[in-house]
């Protein structure tokens, strides 16, 4: 069974689920210094994979964290691989559609989404990779639109989403954040983009 080292954890994969990418530690380490200033509240991870960007955002932090994923094999290893970190007891994970897997009551500081961000026609440029775990549909970013609104209706007051994209979509989405405002983009080279949203203030009636 392959293995990596995730900045310090040991996360398990196989060929089913789509492999751990080193420089996605960059969205652990970004969504953990977030935990520090954000308010009360657990941190929810959306296309989750094997769940060490979210493991690793909670390492050492008292926060729960849910993790969702549609594909039962990357469910497994994101259980085991919070077992292996000593997480068991502050993580569940949830087989479930994005837009299902919430429960309307639910609220959350943080949501870190890693949603597949290749668009359809380029997938096959990816052979190794799973389809299903990259494929973001015509533009890419069906399944990041969907992320933005699980987002939109569980963040609390003062909470945040950090959504990973693909290079330059950041921009496309832009203008689609109906509730929710771009604070920050960090660009990692051709390899992606971090971008960082907060709900909007939204204006106090006369």
């Amino acid at each position: 069974m392959p293995e990596l080292d995730f900045a310090g954890l040991t996360i398990h994969y196989d060929h089913r689920v789509l492999e751990p990418r080193p420089w996605t530690v960059a969205q652990s380490a970004w969504a953990a210094e977030l935990l520090d200033e954000l308010p009360e509240g657990p941190v929810l991870e959306l296309c989750a994979g094997v769940g060490q960007i979210g493991l690793c955002a909670v390492w050492g932090r008292d926060r729960r964290l849910v993790c969702v994923d549609d594909n039962p094999v990357a469910c497994g290893y994101a259980l085991a691989n919070a077992e292996a970190a000593g997480l068991a007891g502050q993580v569940s994970v949830r087989e479930l559609p994005l837009d299902t897997a919430v429960a309307e009551s639910e609220r959350f500081a943080l949501v870190i989404a890693d949603p597949p961000w290749v668009p359809h026609d380029q997938v096959g440029r990816f052979p190794e990779d799973p389809p299903h775990a990259i494929d973001g549909g015509a533009d890419g970013l069906d399944v990041a639109r969907t992320c933005l609104e699980v987002a939109r209706d569980h963040l609390v007051p003062g909470g945040a989403l950090l959504l990973q994209l693909g290079p330059g979509q950041s921009a496309i989405l832009a203008p689609e954040l109906d509730g929710l405002s771009l604070v920050e983009v960090r660009r990692h080279a051709d390899r992606g983009e971090l971008a960082l949203l907060q709900p909007a203030e939204r204006p106090v009636a006369a």
